[in-house]
């Protein structure tokens, strides 16, 4: 084994100082779960807005709008909020209609999501 110089002693001691306070500082934001929520309710809002963006794209182009977002009420409106509950009631109905298909799919979806949030951490 090799001598080492003072010089060099105190050189990996900082290195090691410098790598400690690194993992300090993940382990922490890693314990931190008020921070890994608002960024979960982040991302969550984020892609809430993105999925409501390809809709309404999705509905102009079935109704024939060039541009024209008449035809999609803006979120939050009564107009909206109206045509959500219609829909809600549709789906009502068709569950009542065809409760194994309904549960069915409420079982695929519940799997989707929890599928979705054990996969992320």
């Amino acid at each position: 084994m090799s001598q080492r110089s003072p010089e060099e002693i105190r050189n990996d001691i900082e290195q090691t100082r410098e790598e400690l306070g690194e993992t300090v500082e993940a382990l922490a934001a890693k314990t931190d779960v008020k921070a890994q929520a608002h960024a979960r309710i982040d991302d969550v809002k984020q892609q809430a807005k993105q999925k409501v963006d390809e809709v309404k794209q999705r509905v102009e182009s079935v109704v024939g709008g060039q541009g024209d977002t008449a035809a999609v009420p803006a979120v939050g409106s009564p107009d909206a909020k109206q045509k959500a509950r219609e829909g809600a009631q549709r789906v009502q109905k068709a569950a009542a209609d065809n409760p194994v298909r309904a549960a069915a799919i409420g079982g695929f979806v519940g799997g989707l999501i929890v599928g979705r949030m054990t996969s992320r951490g």
